[in-house]
């Protein structure tokens, strides 16, 4: 566990972002291998129909996700504070919540993603892989919460170093079953997405008896677990506009691939190769937002404000290096990246567009996502809800539309940056108002 409330700022929010960061390189690079091997062993129909899979899964998980982020912003504010009690009551009422949360998300996921298919135009043809995916994804939500919501509870903790081996665990399982099924066994689509969910549920379950023998904080056992309702209100006030915000962000993503779906099979094979890429690119700008949301939530915790504004300098600095050098790797080498995922030059031409005109805006990315971060850290996540609603309900998906109406597949990659700019200026607006320092939910000294 770290106390990132004492030490130099910028070493601090490195040093904590730095395991995330390396973690999710892991975690994206088994997605990254899943879309290799069905982009070269199962086909582009495969292809374009995990990628028309995921927005859906997301869709469904997203709401949870952003209530699981109130609670680890509640639990990295209890430990800023002291109140290790508070930390052990809210780290047992994330997980009741989540057991019954991923039992319900499976059960409506199964019951309506025909109608789902029907609804975003999904071509006929890619329905039966879409569907076998998306099924044994669904089936195993409750290994993969698991596994995700312990690695988040650590990191409230100010541990994110424990999440990335046990990730990185994750990480060999799935590429190892990944071969194993698709090119021993031969179960094609399904046999991805397997790997994946067998791979976490193994992570999970060796992180639970690691944890329980180890962790002073932790104890996952069936007989004895806590739900707070009061922690689960503040974790609800904090969480569901986050959660909104997730949902509205992938209820946009399911949007975008609406828009996608009716240029082709080969639009959408690009698109989820070219998403895989972007959302590896993005992954240090999230990461150093992950670690400011913690590292304000313990500083405001610790009645340490000065510190904040620190750490939101420090964070723009390193994300804006960072983001220049990722763009030029873009920029120079997105074709020859495309070109590991698949032989199809249409496919590679189309995705490397994507790459070019996203890529030129990761620097308006990275410092809207760190300014929002210290807002999500101070308990203030109503306000970046709504920027997230206007500028992708309002602008991205607008915009994308009309654009390929008049450009075709390139139009629809203009309409996000167009939404980055909006969300950073009207970021940096509220801000600079200070409004957000008043949402904090426990400062130190106090009991709640």
């Amino acid at each position: 566990m770290r106390d990132l409330s004492q030490g130099p700022v910028a070493r601090q929010i490195f040093m904590f972002a730095l395991p995330m960061l390396l973690g999710n390189v892991f975690q994206q690079l088994y997605n990254i291998v899943d879309t290799i091997i069905i982009g070269h062993y199962i086909g582009t129909d495969a292809l374009a129909a995990a990628g028309a899979s995921f927005p859906v899964i997301f869709v469904l998980i997203s709401l949870v996700i952003g209530i699981t982020t109130g609670t680890t912003i509640i639990i990295s504010q209890y430990y800023g504070a002291r109140d290790y009690e508070a930390v052990r009551r809210a780290i047992d009422t994330a997980f009741v919540f989540l057991f019954f949360a991923s039992l319900l998300l499976t059960t409506l996921g199964l019951l309506f993603i025909s109608d789902i298919w029907h609804l975003i135009d999904l071509p006929a043809h890619l329905h039966p892989d879409a569907t076998l995916y998306f099924s044994v994804f669904a089936g195993g939500l409750v290994l993969m919460f698991g596994f995700n919501a312990t690695s988040a509870v650590l990191r409230g903790l100010g541990d994110s170093r424990t999440p990335l081996y046990f990730l990185i665990i994750s990480t060999i399982l799935n590429i190892g079953f990944d071969l194993l099924f698709v090119l021993v066994f031969g179960w094609g689509i399904g046999g991805v997405a397997f790997a994946t969910v067998l791979a976490q549920g193994i992570a999970f379950a060796l992180s639970v008896i690691y944890l329980n023998r180890t962790h002073p904080l932790i104890r996952f056992t069936f007989k004895g677990l806590v739900f707070d309702w009061d922690i689960f209100r503040k974790s609800l006030r904090i969480g569901i506009p986050t959660g909104l915000q997730h949902t509205f962000v992938s209820l946009g993503m399911l949007a975008l691939i609406s828009i996608v779906n009716r240029f082709g099979t080969n639009t959408i094979a690009a698109y989820t190769i070219a998403w895989r890429i972007d959302s590896f690119a993005a992954m240090p700008a999230m990461n150093f937002g992950l670690a400011l949301t913690t590292f304000v939530g313990q500083n405001l915790g610790a009645n340490r404000p000065e510190r904040v504004r620190q750490g939101l300098r420090a964070t723009l600095m390193m994300t804006t290096a960072i983001s220049l050098a990722v763009t030029m790797v873009a920029w120079l080498f997105g074709r020859t990246l495309m070109g590991v995922f698949t032989s199809n030059t249409e496919v590679i031409d189309i995705g490397y567009s994507y790459l070019v005109i996203v890529s030129s805006f990761y620097i308006v990315f990275s410092a809207m996502f760190a300014t929002q971060a210290v807002m999500r850290g101070a308990g203030d996540t109503l306000v970046p809800m709504f920027i997230t609603l206007i500028a992708l309900w309002f602008l991205r998906i607008p915009a994308s539309h009309l654009l390929s109406l008049r450009f075709g597949a390139e139009g629809i990659w203009w309409g996000i940056p167009v939404a980055w700019l909006f969300g950073l200026i009207a970021a940096y607006i509220y801000y600079r108002t200070g409004r957000w320092k008043r949402k904090v939910a426990v400062r130190y000294g106090e009991k709640i």
